[in-house]
C-alpha cells in the first residue's frame, strides 16, 4: 500500500491534496497543529488508513520526535511507496531588511527550510535499509527564483528549498536508490497565505496592491485545482527528480 505523509495538512493545499490522495485509496498521514475533521470524516467513509499527528514545525525537537514516531510507524508495514510533502510554509515576517524582528526570521527558516531537511534526511536514511521508494515533494514559490521587497526571508528559505531538493536528488541518483524528490512552485492560490499578504502594510510590502487585485478580480487558482495537478504528476510514475515544477507548466 502506499501511505502519504502531508504536513500543513489541516488547510489550504494541503487539505486538497489530502482529500484527493484518500479518493485514490492511499493512506495519508496528516501533520498540522489542528486536525482536519473533513478529511478525517472521508477517510473512515473511504475506508482508508489515516492518522493526525500536531507538530509545530518550528520547533526542531518536536519535528525529529514526530517524525521519528511516523517513520517507524510506516516503515514497519512494509509499503510500497512513501509520499513525503513537505507542504507547510509561513510567508511572516513582511517587512523590509532593517525593520525585521529576530523571531519571525527564525520561525520562517525553520518551517520552510530546516523542518523539510530534517524529514526528509530522516525518511532517505530508514528507506536505505528496506525496498520502500519514498518521493518528496518539497513545496516551494515562484518568490524562491524572484525577489520581492518584503519578502526577503520568504525568498530566501524558498530559494534555499530548492537547491536543497536539486542537491539531494543528484544524491540519490549517484546512490542509485529508487527514490525521488522534486519542489513545486504552486503559484498564487486562495488560501490564508494570500490573506495573510494582504493584511500586510505598503510600507512593509511595496506590491500589496497588485496582491489585493488579484483577489478582487478572481485571478488566484483554488487549492483543489493545484492539487489535482500535482497528485496527477506525482502518480503519473514520470516525475523528473530534481525538478521544480511550476503549476503553469501543469496546467497547460
Amino acid at each position: 500500500m502506499k501511505y502519504a505523509i502531508i504536513t500543513g495538512a489541516s488547510k489550504g493545499l494541503g487539505e486538497a491534496i489530502a482529500k484527493r490522495l484518500i479518493q485514490e485509496q492511499i493512506a495519508v498521514v496528516s501533520v498540522s497543529r489542528t486536525e482536519n475533521e473533513e478529511i478525517k470524516s472521508l477517510a473512515i467513509k473511504q475506508g482508508i488508513d489515516y492518522k493526525h499527528l500536531s507538530c509545530n514545525l518550528s520547533l526542531e525537537k518536536e519535528v525529529q520526535e514526530v517524525f521519528m514516531e511516523i517513520a517507524h510507524c510506516i516503515f514497519q508495514k512494509d509499503p510500497e511507496e512513501i509520499l513525503l510533502f513537505n507542504n507547510a510554509g509561513v510567508i511572516d515576517p513582511i517587512q523590509k531588511v532593517g525593520n525585521l524582528d529576530q523571531t519571525p526570521i527564525i520561525s520562517n527558516i525553520q518551517v520552510n527550510l530546516i523542518a523539510p531537511i530534517l524529514i526528509t534526511n530522516l525518511f532517505f536514511n530508514k528507506a536505505q535499509l528496506t525496498n520502500t521508494k519514498v518521493t518528496v515533494v518539497n513545496v516551494s514559490s515562484g518568490a524562491a527564483i524572484r525577489s520581492i521587497e518584503g519578502w526577503s526571508v520568504y525568498c530566501s528559505s524558498k530559494a534555499g528549498l530548492n537547491m536543497f531538493t536539486q542537491t539531494a536528488a543528484l544524491e540519490q541518483a549517484e546512490l542509485e536508490t529508487s527514490n525521488k524528490i522534486i519542489a513545486f512552485s504552486p503559484g498564487v492560490m486562495d488560501t490564508n497565505m494570500q490573506e495573510t499578504i494582504r493584511s500586510s502594510s505598503v510600507e512593509a510590502f511595496k506590491d500589496l496592491e497588485q496582491f489585493k487585485e488579484y483577489k478582487e478580480k478572481n485571478m488566484l487558482l483554488k487549492a483543489d485545482v493545484v492539487a489535482n495537478a500535482l497528485v496527477d504528476l506525482v502518480l503519473s510514475g514520470e516525475v523528473e527528480s530534481g525538478k521544480v515544477y511550476n503549476i503553469k507548466d501543469l496546467l497547460k
